[in-house]
């Protein structure tokens, strides 16, 4: 259609110049005024074309900008009001939580008041039945001696026909999660096959004197599991438990201090833990032989924390390097004061700058018992670099074929058995 009427235009500047040539030759001009009569006029035609033209198409240019601006515009307030709409929304989901947890705080208030309530009530009945219970203890005690006599056989056993499992737990750092270490655990199995827990058998292994047999095929093969996973390089270390009772035994610890000594080039990967309670009761002897494995290059471990208000220069000096705390221990110890967190036996210190304080005496803090993401959330707040717990993964055995590799010469248990038999 436009170059349709481009044609007709054209026609028609071309008829208005022819004319107004012709009307000067008739009027008596020469035909070299009329050809230039008739090219000025044709040029005049074309350039009034092209005036009209921009000014038709700069005012359609200034129409699209008005729509595009009345667009915006609209776009703007539509924007301002789904603002607004999720605004609202945000403080309504908000308020609703901040009701609720109101409501099951109070809730839980009430069910702590009925709870204090039946355990008075039980304490009061309980109460009348001690007399009763302290006439049967006598024989209950005669009765637990068979039965204790019977899992000392069973842990015998279990030990000198190499019924021991190893079980592996991931250590991550935090917040990416990724598998920096292993803690090893070891579990025994008794005749028919069903795996005892360390509750059942520590009882009457510490007694005995058998952790130290325990601990050797432990450590023997974490040592095997640690070089396993360095061929497929793998740079993980493994957490091993040591007892109090294997640190002070002087007929045991040598061979476990040469074996170590064959492996010191593990003593990166190779971290021993003990308990807090069982290093506050340390003596000289089993601070010697930390100080032995320490000067092969081995570090320490102190899980089963109780007590945050630790001495750091002492824990440095024994070559502790890692810290572990229980999730919902350390939750528990935050508290408020005077606008800040603090942790409660540590009241001077911010929450926050506990782990950056254990760091300067290069003590690294490992948060575990772990079991939920709400207990992640305000860990991370406290720049803690690791976690454990079965949020990030179970205890799980070795497989049989990988244990097999890591199996002890077949006298290794035998003889520490046979050194304890002497020792009774």
């Amino acid at each position: 259609m436009r170059r349709l009427m481009l044609g007709l235009l054209t026609g028609a500047y071309l008829c208005l110049a022819l004319i107004v040539s012709l009307f000067l030759w008739r009027m008596g001009a020469t035909p070299a005024v009329g050809v230039s009569a008739f090219i000025g006029a044709l040029g005049l035609c074309f350039a009034f074309h092209g005036l009209l033209g921009q000014t038709f198409l700069a005012a359609a240019l200034r129409g699209d900008i008005d729509t595009v601006r009345e667009a915006h515009a609209i776009l703007l307030d539509q924007i301002e009001k789904v603002d607004a709409r999720v605004s609202d929304l945000v403080e309504s989901v908000a308020a609703d939580a901040q009701r609720r947890t109101e409501e099951l705080s109070t809730e839980v208030h009430q069910l702590e008041d009925l709870i204090g309530q039946m355990n008075d009530r039980l304490e009061h009945q309980l109460s009348h039945q001690v007399a009763a219970a302290s006439a049967r203890s006598h024989n209950l005690g005669r009765e637990r001696a068979p039965q204790t006599s019977h899992m000392l056989q069973v842990v015998q056993d279990a030990l000198a026909e190499n019924r021991v499992d190893l079980y592996l737990q991931p250590i991550v750092s935090l917040p990416q999660r990724r598998t920096v270490f292993y803690e090893s655990f070891s579990r025994l199995r008794d005749e028919t096959g069903r795996v005892m827990m360390p509750a059942e058998y520590l009882a009457v292994a510490e007694p005995e004197g058998l952790m130290t047999a325990i601990d050797n095929l432990l450590l023997f093969r974490c040592v095997q599991i640690v070089r396993r996973l360095a061929k497929q390089d793998r740079k993980v270390g493994i957490f091993c438990n040591i007892s109090l009772a294997s640190l002070g035994d002087e007929s045991f610890f040598p061979q476990f201090l040469e074996f170590m000594q064959a492996n010191k080039d593990l003593a990166g990967a190779v971290i021993f833990e003990l308990g807090q309670a069982a290093f506050d009761r340390r003596g000289p002897v089993e601070a010697r032989h930390m100080a032995r494995l320490a000067s092969l290059g081995f570090s320490f471990s102190l899980d089963k924390v109780s007590d945050l208000d630790l001495d750091f220069q002492d824990l440095a000096r024994a070559d502790v390097r890692y810290l572990k705390v229980g999730a919902q221990m350390m939750l528990d110890q935050l508290e408020e004061q005077d606008g800040k967190l603090v942790i409660a036996s540590l009241p001077d210190l911010n929450a926050a700058d506990f782990a950056a304080l254990t760091r300067r005496y290069g003590i690294e803090v490992i948060v575990e018992k772990v079991e939920a993401e709400k207990q992640i959330v305000d860990i991370l707040d406290l720049d803690i670099g690791y976690g454990q717990g079965h949020l990030f993964g179970e205890p799980r055995a070795i497989r049989d074929a990988v244990l097999a590799e890591a199996e002890p010469p077949q006298d290794f248990i035998r003889g520490a058995l046979r050194r304890r038999a002497v020792g009774w």
